[in-house]
């Protein structure tokens, strides 16, 4: 292998994996018409919004495209109670989402009422579409995140998420550890600080299913110089 070469070239072709997010609470129309433009040039296989962009990333996407648009509910603490997330994520789904990633209550986890946790999701989950949990790992000893997990994997989550983009970059032992615990039973997206190409590869080698970044056009092109 040289210097130059990737840890894995199953992941060459990256975009499939690669969750454009559009978050930023100072995008502008124009800039989100961009990142959903490229989100469907290169081929993502999502691209992440919150409630008030949705709508128009819904338009600029049009319905024909490969990529997903996955809404954001309770981003980013999940503080709120259970009946706006309900309400958030009802009208996410009325307006385009095709997949929601949700905060879950953390409170509950924290104050050893995981069937609260777990109900909550559930609710969620029951709406028709797939749902992500962001489970703030960072912040979550090994025990409560083994319970967070597997009562996510009860509620009937689709995946799990390393955390909600703030904070310290996501590592390796982050993704190896969410991949011993969910014990292939659902997918993992990491998300956290993700600025190159080898860094992305080095996830999804190591488990991840998807990445969320910011960053999805710039690891295409950076990633094509190794396609030649």
């Amino acid at each position: 292998m040289t210097n130059n070469s990737l840890p894995d070239e199953n992941f060459w072709d990256l975009a499939p994996f690669i969750h454009q997010a559009a978050l930023s609470a100072h995008l502008d129309l124009e800039n989100l018409h961009n990142i959903c433009d490229a989100s469907i040039h290169y081929g993502f296989g999502g691209l992440c919004t919150n409630l008030s962009l949705l709508r128009a990333a819904r338009e600029r996407l049009g319905n024909k495209t490969a990529t997903k648009l996955i809404a954001v509910i309770a981003f980013p603490f999940g503080a709120i109670p259970t009946t706006l997330k309900q309400a958030e994520a009802e009208w996410a789904i009325t307006n385009g989402a095709d997949e929601l990633e949700i905060v879950p209550n953390f409170f509950a986890i924290n104050t050893d009422k995981t069937n609260l946790f777990a109900e909550e999701l559930s609710s969620l989950c029951s709406l028709g579409i797939p749902v992500r949990a962001i489970l703030d790992i960072s912040n979550l000893n090994t025990t409560k995140l083994d319970v967070a997990v597997e009562a996510c994997l009860d509620a009937g989550v689709h995946g799990v998420q390393s955390g909600n983009g703030f904070g310290r970059p996501v590592s390796l032992t982050d993704i190896k550890q969410l991949t011993k615990l969910v014990r292939n039973r659902c997918a993992i997206k990491a998300v956290g600080g993700i600025k190159n190409v080898r860094n992305a590869i080095d996830l999804l080698s190591t488990g991840a299913t998807s990445i969320g970044t910011t960053l999805g056009p710039e690891l295409i092109k950076e990633i094509s110089k190794y396609q030649k």
